[in-house]
């Protein structure tokens, strides 16, 4: 499996590895034809909070957190987020770091750039203790050509 440098926390860098996850795959910038513009709230709320995508898009989600507090933006399946929220909620200051994961800083800007080489409904969540729990959620509708 190829491995990608990521700048995680945007103050070291470290190797992640890229693997294939049911709702689709890191992408490659250069293949971005779109920019997804996803603003955070402490309202907890994402703006859009349901976003149609065509199955083989390379998408770059541009986070905007608008609010004082720290959000995240993390795809994946319901399970998986209802999963991993479960897990948040027990050890909150848990550090997860994947490419399919960005945490947005108050008043900060973040690229998570996506691959939906997957058909179906898939999920994104903020799973900060509280957020999720709150209605921090969204979906994303990848469409077949």
């Amino acid at each position: 499996t190829p491995q990608i440098k990521v700048n995680i926390d945007r103050d070291k860098s470290a190797a992640v590895r890229n693997k294939q996850k049911p709702w689709g795959i890191a992408g490659d910038p250069r293949a971005v034809r779109r920019t997804i513009q996803v603003r955070m709230t402490d309202n907890m709320r994402f703006t859009p909070s349901k976003i149609d995508v065509t199955l083989g898009e390379t998408v770059r989600f541009l986070l905007v957190n608008a609010g004082k507090l720290s959000h995240e933006f993390v795809l994946g399946t319901k399970k998986e987020l209802d999963e991993h929220a479960a897990i948040m909620k027990k050890f909150p200051n848990m550090k997860h770091d994947e490419l399919h994961m960005a945490h947005v800083g108050p008043g900060k800007k973040v690229d998570l750039v996506w691959t939906f080489n997957r058909a179906g409904e898939f999920d994104f969540a903020c799973l900060l203790p509280g957020h999720y729990e709150a209605g921090m959620r969204g979906r994303v509708n990848v469409a077949k050509k």
